[in-house]
């Protein structure tokens, strides 16, 4: 341990270490270690594998995630949230193949963090992190009745239906003397925060209902070691999972949402960690970490990991300095493992099951998805999406069909914001500034029309933009003003619209005018070469110069007897055009 804090020490993480913080970093990996242990075997029941497998994550991608991780007190190990894609993944491809998915999640992660996403994976809408999140709850929640009432002789099932079902056919064989461990250790759990708040809740809840059922009962409930058997007193050897196209193809859907599902916990985690210690943690570095961690967990047998929001916290208020907490915890769990997995083997089932359903409750954002429903909008109807298929089908559908609907409301209310006006100038104002409510059928010009253009010109509203203005202008138009000072952004798609235009204008023998454009689209349409066939010098910085230049455009002989005196100079205009008229017939 020494060696390692010496060759850390230069990272920036351990200037000022001395001894009195090792001793606060020793006893908070203590307290988070003895915090893991229970929930690790729990998150890996849950998730259809054997418990040890949750204590080898929870050793292997703890130490890891503190080594290489973005956070400097992030603590991680497998969480609550994965346990219905692990659970899905297990019974529909086996455990085999959930290394392999573990694995290539470990690489996204990766990739994610060297192409430096750690930003733009927080861009998930709101409504899709609450909704999936809610409906992992439920799905926990409800996976943990069976232990609870010590049911016996239920199948597996893949679906939250299926499940439900099974349940119900088999509630005959409920087992009190389980119900009564699950009820004192779910009794630990809601008293010991009021009484003892600084004793580790799930650990005395398993500590009390482990005793009751052995020292009272002996042999009437379902137990660690009844079910699957010892645990093991070591960590087991290197395996390397059988990679190939075809299992690659299998399970690279589930791959991906394990890698944004550890990515968007590790990162929200790490920002909690951020507001209770007055750190800054690196994103792109934290995504490495993860996945380094989920490459090397399943060479050891071991389950996808994130960040624990909870157990991070722990971590802090428990006094925690440095990354170093985090490596002790492994080492506490490691430890355990080799001496105490005997005692471990005894656990109840049924002391697990309260254990996770409180972890449900606490995850379960209960409070925000009632927010979200209470506002009535689209997002509630994507929260709803969201929610209904991680329960009743699968948290990959439920993402992607949560993301698809997000982004297609976002495209209607972007398109929506698109606003183009018909103006010309005030007569009221001295400067020419252009309104909506000056033009009108009575006063309109016939050879110069002007809009402005508001909102982003893009794939959503484009057509709407094309489609207004070549309907709306006259005949044959001499010049087409576009004033886009309140476009900031447009996409080629746009352009492309904008280009229809241009060539429909230039057909007619009319030209195209532009003021007051961005950046961003200024820039594309030099790059896409349309600023060059408009003419740069048709592109102009102020409307008002815009409107001179075009009004140097217009056709005398068109403006002769026009009483649309649209313009200061239309009344000048049309007189001398009337004037010049009646010489050239004299």
């Amino acid at each position: 341990m020494v060696v390692l804090l010496v060759k850390l020490r230069f990272s920036g993480r351990f200037v000022g270490y001395d001894l009195g913080k090792l001793r606060k970093d020793l006893l908070a990996g203590l307290l988070v270690g003895i915090v893991a242990i229970p929930l690790g075997m729990a998150f890996a029941i849950a998730s259809g594998v054997r418990p040890e497998y949750g204590l080898y994550t929870t050793v292997v991608a703890g130490v890891l995630i503190s080594l290489f991780g973005g956070s400097m007190f992030q603590i991680g190990g497998p969480t609550g949230a994965f346990i219905p894609i692990v659970l899905a993944i297990v019974l529909q491809y086996g455990y085999a193949n959930l290394l392999i998915a573990g694995f290539m999640a470990g690489v996204l992660l990766v990739l994610m963090g060297l192409f430096k996403l750690g930003g733009v994976i927080q861009y998930m809408p709101r409504p899709v992190t609450v909704g999936f999140t809610a409906g992992i709850a439920v799905t926990i929640f409800a996976g943990q009745i069976a232990n609870f009432l010590g049911l016996s002789h239920l199948q597996a099932q893949r679906t939250f239906w299926a499940s439900m079902k099974e349940l119900g056919q088999h509630l005959y064989t409920m087992n009190g003397y389980s119900v009564l461990t699950a009820a004192l250790c779910l009794g630990a759990l809601l008293l010991t925060p009021k009484v003892w708040p600084r004793v580790p809740a799930s650990l005395l809840g398993i500590v009390v209902s482990t005793a009751a059922a052995s020292l009272l009962y002996p042999g009437h409930v379902a137990t660690i070691s009844s079910t699957y058997g010892d645990i093991p007193r070591s960590l087991p050897g290197l395996h390397l999972p059988q990679l190939s196209l075809v299992h690659i193809g299998e399970v690279i859907r589930p791959a991906f949402v394990i890698a944004m599902l550890g990515g968007i916990e590790s990162l929200l985690s790490a920002v909690v960690a951020d507001g209770m210690s007055g750190t800054r943690h690196n994103s792109n570095r934290e995504l490495i970490g993860q996945g380094i961690a989920n490459m090397v967990a399943p060479l050891l047998g071991g389950i996808p990991a994130t960040g624990a929001i909870a157990r991070t916290a722990t971590n802090i208020r428990s006094g925690a300095q440095s990354p170093l907490s985090g490596v002790v915890h492994g080492l506490v769990v490691l430890l355990v493992l080799v001496l105490l997995a005997p005692y471990a083997s005894r656990i109840p089932l049924a002391s697990m099951a309260p254990i996770l359903m409180v972890v449900a409750w606490n995850m379960s954002e209960r409070h925000a998805f009632i927010h979200l429903l209470k506002s009535k909008t689209a997002d509630a109807l994507v929260l709803l999406l969201t929610f209904a298929l991680t329960v009743f089908a699968d948290l990959t559908t439920a993402v992607e069909a949560g993301m698809a609907l997000a982004g297609i409301l976002f495209i209607k209310r972007m398109s929506e914001l698109m606003r183009l006006s018909k103006v010309l100038p005030d007569p009221a104002h001295r400067d020419r500034k252009v309104a909506a409510h000056s033009a009108s059928p009575e006063r309109s010009c016939p050879q110069i029309s002007i809009y402005t253009v508001a909102g982003p010109l893009f794939f959503g509203a484009a057509n709407l933009f094309e489609r207004t203005i070549l309907t709306d202008m006259p005949a044959r138009p001499q010049v087409l003003l576009l004033k886009m000072g309140d476009v900031p952004y447009m996409d080629t798609t746009g352009e492309a619209y904008l280009e229809g235009i241009v060539r429909h204008f230039g057909k007619l023998g009319g030209i195209v005018l532009l003021s007051e454009v961005q950046a961003q689209p200024r820039s594309l349409l030099r790059r896409t070469g349309l600023a060059a066939r408009i003419g740069e010098q048709r592109i102009f910085a102020q409307t008002g110069e815009a409107l001179v230049y075009a009004l140097g455009c217009l056709a005398p002989e068109r403006c002769a007897g026009c009483r649309q005196l649209a313009f200061r100079e239309c009344g000048e205009l049309s007189a001398g055009a009337a004037a010049a008229g009646q010489t050239r017939q004299g």
